[in-house]
């Protein structure tokens, strides 16, 4: 199995992208709307085909990718039937088997954080996605959207803990760096609920914590009930001056062909050495800089049409498009494996 594990630093929120190795088929669990390009873009770069998007539960911190992401691939959504989100194609109930071609997952039915809250085990109990119920050495917060600590302590310990010791938790949040733990580890060291607490112990605890609400849960929960899908009904503009395809890295890229047939729309860059200039060189640089002497001489490069850089490989010259946006330059894109792709 192909599995990744990404990170949203203003939400603090995991996405995880399983794949398999055999059929090529991806999902991803928990995507962020602002997180589309990336996720989109590490798909595309290991050679796969993404069929399926879940979310764990209705998110209070930030929007979900899910809706845009069946626009962009054809993937179906799936969530918890008791949410009721428009645009789902699988209501997942309590122990239902879902997923992709070589993988399953069973949705477990895990409220308290909300009613809709569900864990996803992997069918060899060997990984555990536990969204919001479980975090390592803490939970979700019960006091909104339906909360209810009772019901958290008996998803935690009735059914996430009755999962293997070793089972692996991935939740959908942690906002001190770390990235995975243990059942056994929450079971003994969970600062809520482990070492023996009884539900006493945890209702107590959770009924003292006085925290703020999300600060976007006021535009989160009502978009997360459409999947993700903006009030208008449209996707979120793109640059429309050229094919960019983006990276995982982040960088926007042209290919030659695009670049052929629009060569008078754009200004060409080129950030090789001066002793890697020569005649043989396809293209016809507009501006050319060393890219360890274009931070000073930026301004050198013009502003009235979008700029597209080149060295070799396309290596160099993806840095170079960082240095023309900390300049100003809105407009920009590597040549997509350099020169030697041409």
């Amino acid at each position: 199995m192909i599995f990744r594990q990404l990170f949203d630093t203003t939400s603090s929120t995991f996405t995880y992208l399983l794949a398999d190795e055999v059929s090529k088929e991806a999902m991803l669990i928990d995507p962020v709307f602002e997180k589309t390009q990336r996720d989109l873009a590490l798909v595309k770069e290991l050679g796969l085909t993404l069929t399926l998007v879940a979310d764990t539960h209705a998110h209070a911190d930030h929007i979900t990718a899910a809706w845009v992401l069946k626009q962009k691939t054809g993937c179906k959504i799936a969530s918890a039937k008791v949410i009721e989100a428009e645009h789902v194609d699988i209501h997942l109930e309590h122990e239902q088997a879902f997923g992709i071609r070589g993988i399953t997952l069973t949705a477990l039915s895990t409220p308290g954080h909300t009613d809709g809250c569900m864990s996803f085990v992997l069918s060899d109990h060997s990984m555990v996605f536990t969204g919001d119920a479980l975090l390592i050495r803490g939970c979700g917060r019960s006091d909104f959207q339906q909360g209810s600590a009772q019901k958290l302590y008996e998803s935690i310990t009735q059914t996430l803990f009755s999962l293997p010791n070793d089972c692996i938790v991935y939740p959908a949040h942690d906002y001190n760096g770390r990235e995975q733990s243990t059942i056994w580890e929450e079971k003994q060291f969970n600062a809520r609920v482990g070492g023996g607490a009884n539900e006493t112990d945890f209702v107590e605890y959770m009924h003292a914590m006085k925290l703020p609400h999300p600060k976007k849960i006021a535009e989160a929960l009502p978009a997360n009930l459409r999947s993700g899908c903006p009030e208008d009904g449209q996707l979120p503009p793109e640059p429309d001056w050229a094919n960019l395809e983006y990276t995982y890295a982040g960088v926007p890229e042209i290919d030659s062909e695009w670049l052929e047939q629009n060569l008078s729309k754009v200004t060409l860059l080129d950030v090789r050495q001066e002793d890697e200039l020569d005649t043989s060189n396809p293209l016809d640089a507009d501006v050319a800089i060393p890219l360890g002497e274009l931070r000073d001489r930026v301004g050198e490069v013009p502003k009235d049409k979008p700029v597209v850089a080149f060295c070799r490989s396309g290596r160099r010259s993806s840095l170079a498009i960082n240095i023309l946006k900390d300049a100003g330059h809105e407009q920009v894109a590597n040549l997509k494996g350099g020169l030697i792709a041409i």
